[in-house]
């Protein structure tokens, strides 16, 4: 009965190869006749010959792992010729970092706000009417020392007009940089 399936409906690599699907198709397992797009990528990457050598290298419980992860590197490829997968795993390795930034910094304001260290710098706004003249300094990333920044956007919040507060995430009650420089030593 499987002899007359595979004659009956090729698998999608002896359909794209042009050939007959035989009873032992080392492929027919892996690539179904509904998604020839899988094998037309596969083959464009890593060529048909070498797939087959793989496939019958390896145990037969490894083959459908080892099928998946050359489609799913295939299509990386096909989208990005000169990194692939690596290229999406860097994005998302960045993007891990970038929210573990943002929750640690996010954790750190919940806990001042929960023990109530709000900075004297919002109680002491000058009654007279003048204005404090403040703006941000740059931080600078503790692990690389550079000044961080969102997309190459500067960190100085200068819009010429003066602030009636202290930035309290980089002042301490006095309204002072912590290091006196003008420069947080986050």
């Amino acid at each position: 009965m499987a002899s007359s399936s595979y004659s009956s409906t090729p698998c999608a690599a002896c359909k794209f190869l042009r050939r007959k699907c035989v009873a032992g198709c080392i492929f027919a397992p892996y690539f179904p006749p509904e998604e020839p797009h899988k094998f037309a990528n596969v083959h464009k990457v890593f060529g048909a010959s070498n797939v087959s050598k793989l496939l019958n290298e390896i145990q037969p419980h490894q083959r459908e792992d080892a099928v998946n992860s050359l489609a799913y590197e295939a299509e990386a490829r096909l989208k990005d010729p000169v990194y692939g997968c690596v290229g999406a795993i860097s994005v998302l390795q960045r993007q891990v970092l970038h929210l573990q930034k943002e929750l640690d910094a996010t954790n750190a304001d919940l806990f001042r706000y929960t023990n109530n260290e709000m900075p004297q710098a919002f109680s002491a706004i000058p009654e007279t009417g003048e204005l404090m003249d403040q703006t941000i300094p740059h931080q600078r990333s503790p692990q690389y020392g550079r000044r961080t920044s969102h997309r190459g956007a500067s960190r100085n919040y200068d819009s010429g007009f003066p602030l009636p507060y202290a930035y309290p995430w980089n002042c301490d009650p006095s309204g002072n940089s912590p290091n006196g420089d003008g420069e947080s030593s986050m």
